[in-house]
């Protein structure tokens, strides 16, 4: 679905990649796990061409996209939801999911109001509430329904437990687990290793811009030295 080869990216003349691999497989959930300043953001922001690596590849469906611009990107079906949540606060919810509206796409599921109520009831209670009228983790909400309402195979999801209260991350994980279900795979970036041992089927570590470890979550979790050399705050 989704394979990174050897990416490095810079931010000036600072390396911040220094050879990141990951794969995303149809129908998986995969954490990108690591500390604050790791490069897990850089991770995605260069899959999805919002920074342009200096080497290395990106495929996503067997197409070449690392030299794509990052709307061409998206509309080939790779959806993005930014730590930064980045919603319209001045449009209601039925109007911030209006704005992310594609056709729908084979192989991947389609998306409307009624589906994302099912995946989020707390927006289903609220369509007509402005963006910034909500607390931050219904905007968090807010965020992903509006990139699966342009119909994604596969989503990045950056840091989607930071910053929300318990119960909401809670309703997150529950989320994430119910996009898998309806056929959608997802890279997703956390420190949260509770969070992510909750949805995810695979985990890279990340440090300093490098892969550190890498395989199942059952492998991770059995594994206290790499916790505690990679995770541990």
């Amino acid at each position: 679905m989704l394979k990174a080869t050897d990416l490095h990216t810079y931010y000036g003349q600072a390396h911040i990649l220094a050879g990141v691999s990951v794969e995303v497989r149809a129908g998986e959930v995969v954490v990108l796990l690591g500390r604050n300043g790791a490069g897990k953001s850089t991770t995605m922001k260069s899959i999805m061409g919002l920074v342009r690596p200096r080497a290395g590849t990106v495929e996503f469906q067997g197409r070449r996209i690392e030299q794509l611009a990052t709307h061409r990107i998206a509309r080939m079906g790779l959806g993005y939801v930014p730590e930064e949540r980045r919603i319209f606060t001045e449009l209601t919810v039925l109007e911030n999911l209006e704005v992310g509206r594609q056709a729908p796409r084979p192989g991947a599921p389609t998306w409307d109001f009624e589906k994302i109520g099912r995946l989020f009831p707390n927006l289903r209670e609220m369509p007509h509430r402005p963006g910034g009228r909500m607390s931050g983790g219904e905007q968090q909400m807010l965020t992903i329904a509006r990139t699966l309402m342009g119909n994604p195979a596969c989503v990045l999801l950056d840091e989607p437990s930071e910053g929300v209260a318990p119960v909401i991350v809670d309703q997150m994980a529950e989320a994430i687990r119910g996009l898998k279900s309806a056929g959608v795979a997802i890279l997703l970036s956390e420190q949260n290793l509770h969070f992510a041992m909750e949805v995810a089927d695979r985990a890279y570590i990340i440090e300093k811009g490098a892969i550190r470890f890498s395989g199942t979550m059952a492998a991770l979790a059995a594994n206290a030295e790499v916790q505690a050399q990679y995770l541990a705050v």
